[in-house]
């Protein structure tokens, strides 16, 4: 468990620098350079990476249940995550969808963090899942906060690859690769 918090406070750690502080992140840039920063930024964020699925896998040979969430909720948290594939693509592809929702990489992991966190009942799951959902929800506000707008406008079409893509990327997590890269069939 140890790994999968360390993992986490850097990971997400790396990614609050903007909520926290904004001038840090500034003149950590001003004085390094873009180009270092964001490397520097890149290792951190690989290194956090590494150490969550290294500190999640090893938290679920030895899982601390904490509930038993009942059948139905998969079927739930398999519908939500119908919108949350999409979301993540609409992040990359400005359109209407990115227009509206205005940060649907943001939407997209609050609905992934939900989603995983009505399904699992364990330990290292709501500490995963529920570091991300914390994270989101207050990147979101700092955002908010900060005043960062969003392009608007742009191609009805890359709501429609949004969509095509996310759905396609949903049918192959749910059918085949979730089982293959977390050895978890998402309907049991």
């Amino acid at each position: 468990m140890a790994l999968l918090i360390l993992g986490l406070v850097i990971f997400l750690g790396v990614h609050s620098l903007s909520i926290v502080s904004r001038p840090t992140r500034e003149a950590m840039v001003a004085r390094y350079g873009e180009g270092t920063f964001k490397g520097l930024y890149s290792i951190l964020a690989v290194v956090g990476f590494v150490l969550i699925v290294w500190g999640y896998g090893e938290a679920r040979e030895s899982p601390v249940i904490i509930w038993d969430p009942p059948v139905f909720m998969r079927h739930i948290s398999a519908t939500l995550m119908l919108f949350a594939f999409p979301l993540l693509f609409a992040a990359y592809l400005p359109g209407r969808i990115k227009a509206t929702v205005k940060h649907p990489m943001l939407a997209a992991v609050k609905i992934w963090a939900f989603a995983h966190l009505i399904a699992n009942g364990t330990l290292a799951d709501i500490v995963l899942f529920g570091g991300f959902l914390a994270w989101a929800v207050v990147d979101r506000i700092s955002v908010k906060r900060r005043g960062v707008v969003v392009a608007g406008g742009g191609n009805i079409w890359n709501d429609v690859v949004a969509v095509v893509l996310g759905l396609a990327v949903y049918l192959l997590f749910t059918f085949w690769l979730h089982e293959w890269l977390f050895g978890v069939s998402p309907f049991g």
